[in-house]
């Protein structure tokens, strides 16, 4: 589990056993495909601002992003942001969840929130292949891993879902919510085992929708 959520899935980086063999894998990894080849397949002048634009995304994963800020931060219109975002999921970079309603005028629906297909990849553009006991963002990698790998599973298993995440604004949040024959199903994604209290306003907005706690002890039925 620790290998798979500081050096990813690749196939590659699996089979090989030493983690600085796999650290240099990463590294070339992403100046040779995130960066050469969809800089010339789109004609992107400032590899800089892509790169730049992809680790904003890293430190933010699982959060909320304001792609008028983003663009503040890297000197660039907020069409422009739309346009890299747009080209880095076609190409299986990244992936986005929007906020998922229905009928409560104080849940947030417009934000977007952005994860990695490869924790591996995303940890390789911050530069921080440190070993979860000393990591400061366990948790929205935890989360990251979960949510994307429940995913992969489910379009493997060819399960028609509709992924969201669910916030309020008074901050009442769950991590993953499924849309699947006609039913809610929301998840909150932890690292440790804990007692999490279902949000009165989800059970009250949505009645017969489900709830669960996904963490380290029953993670692998929840993925596999």
């Amino acid at each position: 589990m620790e290998a798979r959520l500081i050096y990813g899935s690749y196939p590659e980086v699996v089979l090989i056993r030493d983690n600085r063999r796999r650290e240099d894998y990463l590294r070339e990894l992403i100046q040779s495909y995130l960066f050469k080849d969809i800089l010339a397949l789109e004609g992107i002048r400032y590899a800089n601002k892509l790169v730049r634009l992809l680790q904003l995304l890293a430190f933010q994963i699982g959060k909320q992003v304001s792609l008028t800020e983003l663009g503040k931060q890297l000197s660039m219109s907020k069409n422009t942001v739309e346009r890299y975002l747009d080209l880095l999921e076609k190409v299986f970079v990244i992936y986005r969840l929007s906020g998922f309603s229905r009928n409560l005028r104080k849940e947030i629906t417009k934000s977007q929130r952005y994860f990695f297909y490869d924790t591996g990849v995303r940890n390789a553009l911050i530069g921080n292949f440190n070993p979860l006991a000393v990591r400061n963002d366990l948790g929205e990698l935890w989360e990251n891993y979960i949510i994307t790998e429940r995913m992969k599973r489910q379009e493997y298993l060819r399960i028609v879902t509709n992924s969201y995440f669910w916030r309020t604004y008074d901050k009442k949040e769950i991590d993953l919510v499924e849309e699947r024959e006609g039913k809610l199903f929301g998840y909150e994604v932890k690292w440790k085992k804990e007692r999490v209290k279902i949000p009165r306003d989800w059970t009250a907005g949505y009645p017969g929708s489900t709830f669960e706690v996904i963490h380290r002890e029953n993670y692998l039925k929840f993925i596999q």
